[in-house]
């Protein structure tokens, strides 16, 4: 999966050999309501699509290990799914890493007026969150789809330093971005802490049970801030990445990645630079038509499926690999 800034694309190797490239004109959430672009509210734009494209892929991915032909009833289907188990990983992720670690806490007999209560329910997101990742990780599915995550980040290097696409260049990045979901959510953790503690110092009821469980409320719409924080923190983290106060603040998340990304295959890395490619394809097309007058509706909004029977065949329909538009 790969996403540029007007372009959205999926890749899948079927049983058989074949691959399925899956690409649609990208609209984000920040063209629609303009204040979305304001920093400080990007970054929970960003979040919500970021969850909702990733569980899209993986839908789509699942849909074409099937190999079964799909109207477009099957599509409208496939998509009222994921948003229902969107909302469903919504209500669970807050359950999990809102309320338990505040309930846990609260146990330890700790007052939610001292750092040291935001510090140690942190610190059990923090494990809630790393146990979560060992555990699946173990499956051998998700094994496959931590490789994938890899590919991704080595196809970016490549891609951020200029180099051509080909697996020999893929292959030889590191897997670890400074800039991945992984170091997001660590960012958010981190964030957290110290807006919760400086926000919810006071008791809002005498009564231990309902101050907490109004507290725990109280979190669930400043996630909307501190997502926006913690991803103006991650792009300047981007931009200043030799600096030791930067590095020192990504290290968790680049050491979290060490459990949601694998080293891929070489045929993982082709899967990656095809999905690359593609964007590259549109960002450029894009500007082709711009530069000459056209309307960008030439290039096709709708969701576009092709089906190539090599890698080849299907690089060769990306036509040439260097000069593409930069993907951000």
């Amino acid at each position: 999966m790969m996403r540029s800034p007007r372009s959205f694309a999926v890749v899948c190797r079927r049983p058989g050999g074949s691959l399925v490239i899956r690409e649609q004109r990208w609209r984000s959430l920040s063209d629609r309501a303009r204040p979305l672009r304001w920093p400080f509210l990007r970054g929970a734009a960003v979040l919500i699509e970021s969850l909702w494209n990733g569980m899209a892929a993986l839908s789509f991915s699942a849909q074409q290990q099937e190999q079964a032909e799909k109207s477009r009833a099957d599509d409208d289907k496939r998509e009222a799914g994921v948003a229902g188990v969107f909302v469903l990983s919504i209500l669970f992720a807050l359950l999990i890493f809102k309320a338990v670690p505040h309930l846990l806490t609260w146990l330890l007999g700790l007052s939610t007026a001292s750092l040291a209560f935001h510090l140690v329910d942190g610190g059990f997101k923090v494990l809630i969150l790393v146990g979560y990742i060992a555990a699946i990780g173990a499956m051998k599915d998700v094994q496959r789809v931590f490789q994938y995550h890899g590919a991704e980040h080595k196809g970016i290097w490549a891609h951020e330093k200029g180099l051509p696409l080909t697996v020999e260049n893929v292959r030889a990045q590191t897997r670890f971005h400074p800039r991945c979901g992984t170091s997001f959510l660590v960012m958010v953790i981190l964030c957290s802490i110290f807006l919760f503690a400086a926000l919810l110092r006071y008791p809002i009821s005498q009564v231990g049970v309902v101050d907490n469980l109004v507290k725990i409320l109280i979190k669930l719409p400043l996630m909307l801030p501190i997502a926006g924080l913690s991803y103006e923190a991650i792009k300047l983290s981007g931009k200043f990445r030799d600096h030791p106060v930067v590095k020192v603040l990504v290290a968790p998340g680049l050491w979290l990645q060490r459990l949601t990304t694998r080293e891929p295959s070489d045929d993982q890395l082709e899967i990656s630079i095809l999905a690359l490619r593609k964007t590259l394809w549109r960002e450029r097309a894009l500007e082709q038509a711009a530069k000459a007058g056209a309307a960008s509706a030439t290039v096709g909004d709708e969701p576009v499926l092709e089906v190539f029977e090599s890698y080849e065949a299907a690089l060769a329909s990306l036509g040439a690999p260097e000069g593409e538009a930069a993907a951000a």
